[in-house]
């Protein structure tokens, strides 16, 4: 049992005043002093009385805004070098373990694919099964949307043409392929009324496609990510080859330039609603799987990192959103949807202590030299981002401070989530009780019928 002193000491250190500092949510922003105790926020207020002994971190002149949330990363994923033992026949046997993930083991989301014939790709009447499911469940949708098909084919006719680099991964997959398969994911998924998802919105044109639905009153949410919105896919004709690969994922980021700029004026006006990384990394040497045929290049890049400073660089240094929605879209509304809000994406008092104090004025420059990542290159490199994390909490445990890293493996914690997120369900449910069609009542035909 430890002694007196040391558990003093080990509750001073989960004890934090994080003082002076401007509280920032969704909603609105103020100045206010935050006290975290055992991994909550205990108090939010001035002059707050709190116990002697605890860590005091100044945030003057900064944020203290909700720990962002990533909503879509694939960590140690086998892909591309073999091939899925599971068709989708042996998956939907896995039915009754959906509603079991749901009910008993905190998942309340799914994931489904479009793409990667042979693979992982879905049929339509697949999706509408699948979608089904998660309607009944009460689990929210998500689909990777690009026309596998086409996909397929667009491959075959660009190697035969010599097309072998890395420009050939974009040009076997235009926008249309990207936006005709959301715009059908769209339609499935509201003719079983589910709730949507649309991972990484890549395009211009699928991104419009998320918007007009929303307006149409469909229930579906776009995820633009921080590849997409930090940079474009011009670096994919690139006469370097190694250069071109480290920037090939699907869907691709797309050649024209003033994508970003478009995705980011969509996500700063709710037409489209979070942002993740998709971060999948391969090294040089593992692009170079595919250095004599583009369809054998690992699919994926970074992001983890460096999603918040892209976003707040591109999105509210350049004045296109304010410092609450850059809140919504990198914590608050994640957690709205997948069902942990305000346990997470929000400061105020009885809430989990995953806090970032951010520094607005401060600058840094992105490169792999200085990242954390174990990836050896980084897509944003030289890229000057204003907005800079001084201090993250997690828990309530300081794990990063001014360039330093205080975590060890094993530290992270699954957090379960219930289905039925109000966020989306409550119009689903209301939708399926007013919304439901019923006969038209009329005398039955007792005329002539022509014989066959």
């Amino acid at each position: 049992m430890p002694s007196a002193s040391k558990r003093e000491r080990m509750l001073n250190q989960s004890r934090i005043l994080i003082k002076g500092g401007k509280i920032v949510n969704e909603d609105c922003s103020i100045i206010s002093d935050v006290y975290i105790e055992d991994g909550r926020i205990k108090e939010v207020g001035l002059n707050l009385q709190i116990p002697a002994g605890v860590t005091v971190i100044d945030a003057t002149d900064k944020l203290v805004i909700p720990g962002g949330i990533d909503t879509h990363t694939h960590m140690e994923l086998a892909f591309m070098g073999t091939k899925a033992v599971d068709d989708f026949h042996i998956g939907t046997k896995v039915k009754k373990e959906m509603e079991t993930l749901a009910k008993e083991k905190g998942v309340n989301s799914f994931k489904m694919f479009m793409a990667y014939k042979d693979v992982f790709m879905l049929q339509d009447h697949e999706l509408y099964a699948a979608f089904s499911q998660c309607k009944e469940i009460g689990a929210i949708a998500q689909v990777h949307a690009e026309n596998g098909d086409l996909i397929a084919e667009g491959a075959k006719k660009m190697l035969s043409l010599g097309i072998t680099g890395p420009e050939g991964h974009e040009l076997c997959r235009p926008e249309e392929v990207e936006a005709e398969a959301t715009q059908r994911a769209i339609t499935i998924a509201h003719a079983v009324n589910c709730p949507l998802y649309v991972v990484h919105v890549m395009s211009k044109s699928a991104a419009k496609v998320v918007s007009n639905a929303r307006r149409n009153g469909r229930v579906v949410f776009g995820e633009p990510i921080a590849a997409g919105l930090g940079t474009d896919g011009t670096h994919c004709w690139h006469k370097d080859w190694a250069h071109a690969a480290k920037f090939v994922m699907g869907p691709p980021l797309r050649p024209d330039p003033s994508t970003p700029g478009y995705l980011m004026d969509l996500l700063a006006n709710d037409d489209l609603s979070v942002t993740g990384t998709d971060n999948c990394t391969f090294s040089v040497c593992q692009k170079a799987l595919g250095k004599d045929d583009f369809t054998k290049i690992p699919n994926g890049v970074n992001g983890v990192e460096d999603r918040m400073s892209v976003i707040w660089e591109k999105g509210v240094h350049s004045g296109k959103m304010d410092e609450n929605r850059f809140v919504a879209v990198t914590s608050s509304n994640a957690a709205k949807i997948f069902n942990f809000y305000p346990q997470k994406g929000k400061i105020a008092k009885g809430c989990d202590a995953d806090v970032v104090i951010w520094d607005p004025e401060a600058t840094r420059k992105i490169s792999a030299a200085t990242h954390h990542q174990a990836v050896d290159y980084n897509i944003f490199e030289g890229m000057e981002c204003h907005g800079v994390p001084v201090v993250t909490i997690s828990r309530g445990k300081v794990v990063y401070e001014r360039g330093q890293l205080k975590t060890q493996p094993g530290q992270g914690r699954f957090v379960p989530r219930q289905p039925y997120a109000e966020f989306i369900y409550k119009r689903v449910n209301q939708r399926e009780q007013v919304g439901q069609p019923s006969p038209v009542i009329r005398k039955p035909y007792d005329g002539e019928i022509i014989a066959i």
